[in-house]
């Protein structure tokens, strides 16, 4: 599966950031993580960052490619990971919602279950690997900011020592539009949503770390 560059990332990205408007407790929960992020980032000089969904399979992908996307456009050494409480696979809608916004996906390891995708932009440096995983795989680098965007992964997520700090960010679950009239236009909207709070932070982090 791989398409060509026809979108661009950047002004998607960008005009995500304009159209939604985030509201006042979403936005103090953002400046709270970012001043977390931030502070170890000028220490270290980099810093990970793990986004936790119970399946691994929509909104912490989706997180995390905007993050590892964002960290180029920042020009911020900052590594985006995901991962689920059980692994299922990378959703297709999620896959087709984010080559809709300018990404690459190229079959790296084909699975019926869960395929692994090389996953790139118009301009990247290096790809980065995406195929459904427990927040714990060997691919996320410890140590590691949390990040759970569901409800049931906050609940359920296991206490991880290793982890520097843990944040809930939850999204609704574009998952209820699947097979409907509204699939696409549900995906499209998680996709903005994600991408303009992940375009939030990153400024954010990047302001601070001047």
């Amino acid at each position: 599966m791989s398409k060509t560059f026809a979108v661009s990332t950047e002004n998607f990205f960008k005009l995500s950031s304009k159209k939604i408007i985030l509201l006042n407790e979403r936005k103090e929960i953002l400046t709270k993580i970012s001043e977390k992020i931030a502070k170890f980032y000028l220490d270290n000089g980099a810093a990970n960052i793990n986004f936790i969904c119970t399946h691994n399979s929509r909104r912490s992908q989706i997180a995390q490619v905007w993050s590892y996307y964002a960290s180029n456009y920042f020009k911020l050494n900052i590594n985006a990971f995901s991962g689920g409480t059980e692994v299922t696979s990378f959703n297709r809608n999620t896959v087709k919602t984010l080559q809709s916004a300018g990404f690459d996906f190229n079959v790296k390891d084909f699975s019926h279950q869960n395929p692994k995708y090389l996953i790139s932009f118009l301009g990247c440096k290096k790809s980065i690997l995406g195929f459904s995983k427990r927040y714990d795989h060997e691919i996320n680098k410890e140590p590691y900011f949390v990040i759970t965007t569901c409800n049931d992964a906050d609940k359920n997520c296991p206490f991880i020592p290793t982890a520097i700090k843990r944040f809930h960010l939850p999204f609704v679950d574009p998952k209820f539009s699947d097979g409907t009239s509204e699939q696409t236009k549900t995906y499209l909207e998680t996709n903005e949503e994600i991408a303009a709070e992940v375009y939030y932070l990153f400024n954010a982090i990047k302001k601070i770390s001047l």
